[in-house]
């Protein structure tokens, strides 16, 4: 069954077009990864997918739900959580306090309801040291995983990763998949943006590609890097 679905779905900003008769369904427990060069229209996709921007044509279904034309917040307390590629904390806040705020307004319960949940978050997403510490002091990495947390304490049934492990190092990235995949493991769906491919392909079990707003690839990780299409797109982009 499927948890996401978009059906022919097309946005324009005046003349320019986003998003170009996008149509995929995303099952349950998925892990999809997106790519496509810059100004793909791929950030679009997100913002159409938790509201931000309603489409101008298609329909989008989420958990048998027609959500074409419900809010951002709606479908957050719905269950669709989002990361954003520059992690933007509540500076001044500690990482557990950031935790808090998402998930009693993400999940629309009361910190006492949520605390021991926000506490598990922590530990998944190895916050737990920096619990205590305010947000704006945080190194890249742990920017990274609070925002990560930050969307998983919204209580997602899709979490929507923006670029998350844009700017990290070898190492760090490697430790930011460990973590994304036991989230996977857990039986959260995930989309994932990245321009980090190998990132993608350790987790994910398709990718799909955007190019000029349009949907040109659709599959196996291997079976699309095989594609010439593909490979013209990224001429000059080590695949």
């Amino acid at each position: 069954m499927s948890i996401l679905s978009l059906q022919n779905v097309s946005k324009s900003f005046g003349a320019l077009t986003v998003s170009d008769d996008v149509s995929f369904d995303v099952p349950k427990g998925e892990a999809l990864g997106i790519i496509g060069p810059n100004g793909a229209g791929k950030s679009t996709l997100f913002n159409l997918i938790n509201g931000k921007f309603a489409p101008d044509r298609g329909r989008i279904t989420f958990d048998g739900v027609d959500v074409t034309k419900v809010p951002p917040m709606q479908r957050c307390l719905a269950g669709v959580g989002r990361s954003f590629q520059i992690p933007q904390p509540f500076g001044n806040l500690t990482v557990f306090e950031n935790l808090l705020v998402s998930a009693t307004h993400g999940q629309g319960r009361s910190e006492r309801e949520v605390t021991a949940e926000c506490a598990a978050i922590l530990e998944q997403t190895e916050l737990m040291a920096v619990a205590n510490t305010t947000a704006g002091t945080l190194s890249l990495l742990q920017r990274k995983r609070l925002e990560l947390a930050r969307a998983m304490a919204t209580g997602p049934k899709l979490l929507l990763l923006d670029e998350i492990a844009g700017g990290l190092t070898e190492g760090e990235c490697r430790s930011l998949i460990e973590t994304i995949k036991s989230i996977h493991a857990g039986g959260i769906t995930i989309i994932w943006i990245e321009h980090v491919l190998h990132a993608l392909n350790s987790v994910v079990e398709r990718l799909l590609v955007l190019d000029f707003g349009k949907v040109i690839g659709l599959g196996a990780p291997a079976e699309i890097m095989e594609s010439r299409e593909v490979r013209e797109i990224y001429l000059g982009i080590d695949i």
